[in-house]
């Protein structure tokens, strides 16, 4: 062989080595990613159960009333929260910012609920701000609903007499509320207030997977379309109570679980109405919205959702069944939809953005009522103004033809 001859057959190994390591690169990338998205797919169905306590707290002074916080997207956020302090030992309340430093944030101290904070304390703010209805000064009685998985706890709490009487209204009027994904019946309190001084029996409800009711066979969140089958055990339990004038509240998650029982449930003309805070209306547009803000490319949302939707994705997902997600789309299902809609989304959401509801709202102007709400963030239109957030609801019950 000459060495010509010689030097290009070195030439063609070294390239077809080359070509077969990039193959093996490019292979092992592809893998990377395809495991990737199944992990996104799985964490979407996964109920979460350790919040983070990513702030901390700077100072206390009792005296003043004040606390001094780490500057946080939440800890910065305009209005009254509770915050859980010592591995969640701890509960206070604050309220309006008094001082906003580039590294600190010091903030009004409503109450001390549970514990002592201390300086380096990790916490985190919570959106529900009670803990308790009873903390209303309300009697709370604790019911269970007869759910296929057992009993789930929930609360039930009467309406005030003097609404009854005067407004005339008997005991038929029922609101059943539902919370989010990731939280509890706790964040449904604040809205109890408006609707007993409606006149209306307040059931607060726990849902398959949430911690509190029992969890469904899978342990999975089917993002509302096997959730709203609990809630349609909870109208069970209010129409063998004698309701028969209901609104449903939802909050997040909990309007898609809303959703689907007003389009699914046999109670279905027994509910009159549907408050829905900060609700998600389309599944796909919220996790698109998700998978933006994960940098997730576009070729790989296309397995994350065929993990999903899909029957080979149990594998993976531990789901017992695919999602519909055609059935959790309520833009392109918007004409199914024949109850009057308080729809309460603040264009400052940016967990779930308001695209969907917005899109609604416009595809069904005749019975969906859209405020225009600014600068308040994800299930937090109340923190920042309880008093407008109350009046809406109120004005709307008092205004809605049939809901009253």
């Amino acid at each position: 062989m000459t060495d010509s001859r010689r030097h290009a057959a070195r030439q063609h190994r070294g390239w077809a080595r080359l070509a077969i390591a990039a193959s093996s690169t490019a292979t092992a990338a592809a893998a990377i990613a395809g495991v990737f998205a199944l992990v996104f797919a799985r964490l979407i169905v996964t109920p979460p159960r350790r919040p983070n306590n990513d702030i901390r707290i700077l100072s206390v002074d009792r005296d003043s009333g004040l606390i001094s916080f780490t500057v946080h997207a939440n800890s910065v956020f305009d209005g009254k929260f509770g915050v859980w302090f010592g591995k969640d030992a701890g509960y206070l309340k604050v309220g309006e910012i008094v001082r906003l430093g580039a590294r600190s944030v010091t903030r009004r101290i409503i109450s001390i609920d549970e514990g002592a904070p201390i300086p380096g304390d990790h916490c985190r703010f919570s959106s529900w701000f009670y803990r308790d209805p009873a903390e209303l000064g309300y009697a709370v009685e604790d019911v269970e609903i007869a759910t296929e998985f057992g009993p789930a706890p929930a609360w039930r709490i009467d309406p005030a007499p003097q609404a009854v009487n005067d407004g005339g209204i008997p005991g038929s009027h029922w609101v059943i509320q539902v919370h989010g994904r990731g939280v509890d019946r706790r964040e449904c309190i604040r809205a109890v207030p408006v609707f007993r001084d409606a006149g209306f029996t307040s059931l607060l409800v726990s849902y398959r997977n949430d911690g509190i009711a029992p969890a469904s066979d899978d342990g999975r969140s089917s993002l509302g379309d096997t959730e709203w089958r609990d809630v349609d055990a909870a109208l069970d339990y209010a129409v063998a109570r004698g309701a028969s004038r209901i609104i449903l509240m939802g909050w997040s998650m909990g309007g898609a679980v809303v959703l689907q029982t007003i389009t699914r449930s046999r109670h279905a003309e027994k509910v009159v109405g549907m408050v829905l805070d900060s609700p998600v209306v389309d599944w796909v547009t919220e996790l698109e919205h998700q998978a933006d803000l994960f940098r997730v490319p576009r070729f790989l949302r296309v397995i994350v959702f065929g993990a999903l939707a899909r029957p080979w994705g149990r594998l993976v997902t531990g789901q017992s069944a695919p999602i519909d997600f055609e059935r959790l789309n309520f833009v392109s299902r918007a004409r199914e939809l024949t109850r009057p809609i308080l729809l309460l989304h603040s264009t400052g959401d940016t967990y779930v953005p308001p695209t969907a509801s917005a899109a609604l709202a416009a595809a069904r102007p005749d019975i969906v009522t859209f405020p225009a709400i600014d600068h308040a963030g994800h299930t937090r239109i109340w923190n920042r103004d309880s008093d407008a957030w109350t009046a809406r609801i109120a004005e709307w019950i008092r205004s809605t033809s049939g809901v009253r």
